[in-house]
């Protein structure tokens, strides 16, 4: 399951997904996205990650699509960043453990 909420403001388009980024839903992400950009321009479309809690093949590959067409992401857990990273072909963000009271930085 997927739900899609779609943030519509005069600068920028923001699509934020919660759930599996999976399956059928990849392709109900592109209508969705499709049908709001309709006829109209957007400065930025970005897509907000914090709340997918899986991303399969066809995930991936939509969301490597919409970044070579210039698309933002927001991840939030260590998984999703990775995964945006991968991507973008960036380095993947700190996502360490936090240290313990007492634990050695080495």
């Amino acid at each position: 399951m997927l739900r899609i909420t779609v943030h519509d403001n005069p600068e920028s388009l923001r699509f934020q997904l919660e759930g599996r980024l999976a399956g059928a839903w990849v392709r109900e992400v592109e209508e969705c996205r499709q049908r709001m950009l309709a006829g109209r321009r957007w400065s930025a479309i970005h897509f907000d990650l914090a709340g997918v809690t899986f991303i399969d093949a066809a995930g991936k590959a939509y969301l490597a699509a919409m970044h070579r067409l210039g698309a933002e992401f927001v991840a939030a857990d260590c998984l999703t960043k990775a995964t945006v990273a991968e991507i973008a072909r960036s380095p993947i963000p700190d996502c360490e453990r936090p240290k313990r009271a007492g634990e050695s930085e080495t």
